[in-house]
């Protein structure tokens, strides 16, 4: 089973506790208007073709770096290739490597279980709490994340949490409550992260020419972020 790969990143310090190594995989069923890797929509525009155990050579380059860390398989949405991601963690796991996730919670299924009996953390972006917005922002439905979500209650799985501040769009104060209403019921999520919306991903839409809807709106402020902050350690949330 090989899988379709976007690139790499040797030394991430934002994917996961400690030094990581990142594998970003092509394709996802999403289509985030704030999304900064749009070049990982398509599943055939991989730059990188692997099997696990070739994957596992260039993480194997790094081992000593990212002893205290460990690796992530990020995105586009790793989990549309469970099989190949099963195959590299398993070789992860007998290695004594700490192995991440980072996924929108989109899609659920045995393959997917499998995938998650070999995965230490999870970092789960629940990307918006009301329905109606959820789809205008992603172009999928909130359910199957918020299934995803109880799922991993279930099993006990550690989960980070990660939500997109975008002006605008997610930083309405009741859809923040009632947010971190939500999330604050389950005891495996171990702490959530906001992220500042950035342009960054900006000349990756204009590349593959796509309209970018967001190009208009304005880099989240250290004051605003301080402000959803506050909102969710209100309910107890931990950062």
């Amino acid at each position: 089973m090989k899988g379709y790969i976007h690139s790499f990143e040797s030394f991430g310090t934002k994917d996961g506790p400690g030094i990581r190594f990142v594998l970003f995989m092509q394709g996802c069923p999403l289509r985030c208007l704030f999304c900064h890797n749009p070049d990982t929509w398509g599943m055939n525009d991989k730059k990188y073709e692997l099997t696990a155990e070739e994957a596992f050579t260039e993480i194997s380059k790094v081992k000593t770096f990212i002893r205290n860390g460990g690796v992530t398989v990020s995105g586009g949405e790793p989990l549309l290739q469970p099989e190949f991601i099963n195959e590299l963690f398993q070789l992860c796991k007998k290695d004594g490597i700490h192995t991440a996730i980072d996924t929108s919670g989109f899609l659920l299924n045995d393959k997917v279980n499998e995938v998650l009996n070999n995965t230490d953390l999870v970092l789960l972006d629940i990307k918006h709490i009301n329905p109606t917005k959820y789809k205008e922002l992603t172009s999928k439905p909130l359910e199957p994340t918020l299934r995803f979500m109880e799922y991993l209650s279930k099993i006990n799985k550690p989960v980070w949490l990660r939500y997109v501040l975008i002006p605008g769009f997610t930083d309405d104060e009741t859809d923040l409550h009632e947010w971190a209403k939500y999330v604050s019921r389950f005891n495996n999520v171990e702490r959530v992260e906001i992220l500042p919306f950035h342009q960054m991903g900006l000349h990756k839409w204009e590349q593959i020419g796509a309209d970018y809807k967001l190009k208009d709106i304005y880099t989240t402020s250290e004051a605003e972020i301080k402000r959803v902050e506050e909102i969710f350690k209100s309910y107890n949330l931990k950062f």
